[in-house]
């Protein structure tokens, strides 16, 4: 006798009401367009035009963008209204709440806080800004959150060390890890080994951008000098296949972001991105948003795309979805009650259709 079929239909609606999580997403590319312009005006900071289409154009990648460099400019504009504690507080509160409603019941923020000291913050006062705009969301909305702090590869390796200092003073204080961001071209993670042995010496964890922009042996380094414990996008990890079988052995987890990785030409088309053979070969992967309003992405969008362009059907895409949270910066305890709690909620939503189902 065949054996029954799940007769859910994937749609962005289904994907949208189940359980998620997003760990790669960035809080200075997932601001809303809105809030650019309110920000603007109330610290009077002078941006390129004040028409809500106009500021879209700039910071909405959507349509057009074929480079990293065009993707990047849209940076240029948030940062310049991010340099105020309430400012900071708001729009981590935002991309929470927007989070929340799409059903991320765990989201992890990153940012370079010494990219918001423009205006006389202290280090201290932004990484606390964004933890209190974050806890005000957990208490309205049914989402855990933590905060990873990053390094900047352009920048220098003495700021990553600071960074790093950051990181291990606010661990257990709603900091969960540290990352290392930036051009990986000339800029090797190598050269941020001390910030790294930092954090892992004080038991922080850590991931890194890599492969993104650079071949394989960027995700090598990020992991035999830097100890990461995931890798940020890793899509050229597929060129080294000894590499390759180390990462998957030792379940290091990949952080894709399908959206950007084609804007910023990562890869160049969504049949050339290295997602399906990732996952077919074992690969630990998560599916998140990298920059949401940049990308005009979440991660709903992202999980459809990966049913639209590599076939996922529904278990394989609540495997992705359940790999987010063995792959989240979590206490073993907490991460095992998040995934009881969201596989239950995944049963209850597809029904026995799904539970009995063979695809």
């Amino acid at each position: 006798m065949a054996k029954k079929e799940s007769k859910n239909k994937i749609t962005l609606d289904l994907i949208r009401k189940l359980p998620k999580t997003d760990l790669h997403c960035h809080l200075d590319g997932s601001l809303r367009v809105n809030t650019i312009l309110e920000l603007a005006r109330e610290y009077k900071v002078k941006l390129p035009t004040f028409d809500e289409e106009g500021i879209r154009k700039i910071v909405v990648k959507d349509e057009g963008c074929t480079s990293l460099v065009d993707y990047l400019k849209a940076f240029d504009i948030t940062l310049m209204v991010m340099q105020e504690k309430d400012a900071l507080t708001r729009v981590a509160f935002e991309l929470a709440e927007d989070a929340a409603k799409e059903n991320i019941r765990y989201l992890e923020v990153r940012y370079a806080p010494i990219l918001h000291l423009e205006r006389g913050l202290r280090l201290t006062e932004v990484v606390e800004s964004v933890v209190k705009g974050l806890k005000m969301a957990e208490q309205k909305y049914n989402i855990k959150t933590g905060v990873i702090i990053c390094g900047i590869r352009h920048i220098s390796p003495e700021y990553s060390l600071r960074l790093a200092e950051l990181a291990v003073a606010y661990k257990n204080r709603g900091v969960v890890a540290f990352d290392l961001a930036g051009a990986e071209a000339d800029y090797p993670a190598k050269h941020h080994r001390e910030a790294f042995y930092l954090v892992l010496n004080n038991n922080v964890n850590c991931t890194v951008h890599a492969g993104e922009a650079y071949g394989p042996e960027s995700i090598s380094q990020a992991i035999h000098y830097c100890g990461a414990h995931r890798i940020g996008h890793g899509t050229r990890l597929r060129e080294d296949g000894d590499l390759l079988n180390y990462v998957n052995d030792h379940r290091i987890p990949i952080e894709v972001c399908l959206t950007s990785n084609i804007q910023t030409s990562s890869v160049k088309s969504f049949a050339e991105h290295p997602l399906r053979f990732y996952f077919d070969y074992g690969i630990r992967v998560t599916i998140n948003t990298d920059n949401r309003m940049v990308s005009n992405t979440d991660v709903s969008k992202e999980l459809f795309l990966a049913h639209k362009h590599f076939g996922f059907n529904i278990r394989e895409l609540t495997t992705i979805i359940k790999s987010g949270v063995k792959s989240a910066f979590l206490s073993f305890r907490k991460k095992q009650e998040l995934f009881h709690e969201i596989t239950d909620e995944i049963n209850e939503i597809l029904g026995d259709d799904y539970k009995n189902a063979t695809i």
